[in-house]
């Protein structure tokens, strides 16, 4: 049995990867600082898979942690690396904030195992702003980035892209995901924001509950069939899916490379309003929503072409938009009567 790290595999896509991983046959060790998770998603992780994953708390920005860490775990065969700080607003008013940890986290487990692992990194469709055609694919040149948390993606890559040059023993897959939404069918773990959502779906499902006010919709004059934004929302399983597929593809030693980069995402887009509107239709909720001025550093629209992944990786989406908005409603319900 492999023994996987996954760093940060108490957040949201973390915590779904460890399940999905365990699932695949795979012993798994978590490590992370609590920061932006809870330790009690431990506890909901063992009554999703049956056993609780061996887990250590500590930062990876301190380069000893991580040393004594590894010398004590020689078996560690691969690792997932999502810990990371992603608000972009936040990432505005505290960039130094986004720099130490995102960089030198990396920096120091890329130093520290760089011998004979496999390594999976949670990037950003981010990197792309604008991209000049859609769908967009892994070809499309990186644009200048709109935050300090896309430049750290941004960046990010570049590190691990310099570092596979020079260490063949290392084999890297970037993934590129879009917008990670909804839960776990069993509704024992899901996305667990600090303070007001930046993101649309927890809002909406904030929302729906009475813990926020009104959704706005910024803007509904961008050039889309409904005038209203478009992203590309990927069902938080199937992502987590894809983070198995790309460490069974590095195992394999599929790739003559040793860095690949994927899209993970659905393919297609999905408006404001038909996030909305697959809210209501699935739940039966009826959302209170308003029309705004578009938002500072929003994009018009953006959505992958994921065909790479279907065929190097073998992986597909499978959960669909109502199913998508249907999780992250019964999660929502679950943690008002179960408070984190």
């Amino acid at each position: 049995m492999s023994k996987i790290l996954v760093t940060g595999g108490t957040g949201y896509i973390g915590s779904h990867t460890v399940v999905e991983l365990h699932n695949a046959g795979y012993e798994v060790v978590i490590v992370d600082d609590l920061s932006n998770s809870s330790i009690k998603i431990l506890d909901q992780i063992e009554s999703i898979i049956g056993i609780k994953p061996e887990f250590h708390q500590f930062d990876l920005c301190d380069i000893q942690k991580v040393n004594d860490f590894a010398a004590k775990h020689t078996d560690i065969t691969g690792i997932i690396h999502f810990a990371a700080f992603k608000a972009v607003g936040e990432s505005v008013e505290k960039p130094l904030k986004y720099y130490r940890n995102n960089f030198f986290s990396l920096i120091n487990l890329l130093e520290v195992f760089n011998k004979n692992i496999d390594f999976v990194f949670s990037s950003s469709c981010t990197v792309y702003g604008q991209p000049d055609s859609l769908p967009v694919t892994e070809a499309e040149k990186v644009k200048p980035a709109e935050s300090p948390y896309g430049n750290t993606k941004q960046i990010a890559e570049e590190i691990l892209v310099e570092t596979a040059a020079v260490t063949p023993a290392l084999n890297i897959v970037a993934l590129r995901y879009f917008n990670p939404v909804g839960a776990h069918k069993s509704a024992l773990i899901g996305e667990l924001p600090n303070g007001v959502p930046a993101n649309l779906v927890p809002f909406i499902t904030q929302s729906a509950i009475g813990k926020r006010g009104p959704i706005m919709v910024h803007g509904n004059d961008y050039s889309t069939p409904d005038g209203s934004a478009i992203r590309d929302y990927i069902h938080v399983v199937d992502l987590a899916k894809a983070h198995v597929a790309a460490i069974k593809r590095l195992e394999e030693k599929k790739s003559a490379s040793n860095y690949e980069v994927f899209n993970i995402g659905t393919g297609k887009g999905s408006s404001v309003l038909e996030i909305i509107n697959a809210f209501e239709s699935s739940t039966g909720e009826k959302l209170n929503y308003q029309i705004g001025p578009r938002r500072g550093g929003d994009i018009e629209k953006i959505y992958g072409d994921v065909s790479k992944a279907k065929e190097l990786l073998g992986w597909q989406t499978e959960l669909d938009l109502n199913e998508m908005m249907r999780s992250a409603w019964e999660w929502e319900k679950y943690i008002k009567a179960n408070p984190f």
